[in-house]
């Protein structure tokens, strides 16, 4: 097994493109796992005041912070598994040219399973942003509904 720098070289030049991809999924994986700290937040401080006093505004709020975080941690899942699956196929890349093993079909159906594993966490945040707006949109309709209160005069 003579490897020469220009192979080492072409390897390399093979294994940027998924580099970059990996570098998306990673900041893909920081925006999600920032909205489910928010969700988890808030849900805290939903669960500690219904503790205090039932209330079936806060309780129907608590119910989508949860469908929410099941979307969002499914969306993780899948981000996670693609990210797995790049690392897998720019290791499969060196290995397959280094050693001369024709990887050429796992590589490409790893690939496969990646784009696969993104465009799951895609939908799945995609539904989880759809609930969100639909949830923020029903509590503004509400509010308009509601008699306003005339404000104190001091």
């Amino acid at each position: 097994m003579n490897i020469q720098i220009s192979d080492i070289g072409h390897v390399i030049q093979l294994a940027i493109a998924p580099v970059f991809l990996l570098t998306g999924v990673a900041t893909k994986l920081t925006v999600l796992t920032n909205r489910l700290a928010r969700i988890i937040d808030r849900t805290r401080v939903l669960e500690d005041r219904l503790k205090v006093r039932p209330n079936t505004e806060e309780s129907a709020e608590l119910e989508t912070l949860y469908t929410r975080s099941h979307l969002i941690n499914t969306a993780i899942t899948s981000s996670t598994g693609c990210g797995l699956m790049v690392c897998l196929v720019i290791a499969m890349l060196f290995l397959g040219d280094t050693t001369n093993l024709p990887l050429d079909q796992y590589i490409a159906g790893l690939f496969v399973f990646a784009m696969m594993g993104l465009i799951s966490s895609f939908v799945y945040f995609l539904r989880e942003i759809l609930i969100a707006s639909r949830f923020m949109r029903m509590q503004h309709t509400l509010s308009l509904q509601q008699p306003r209160q005339p404000a104190p005069t001091e």
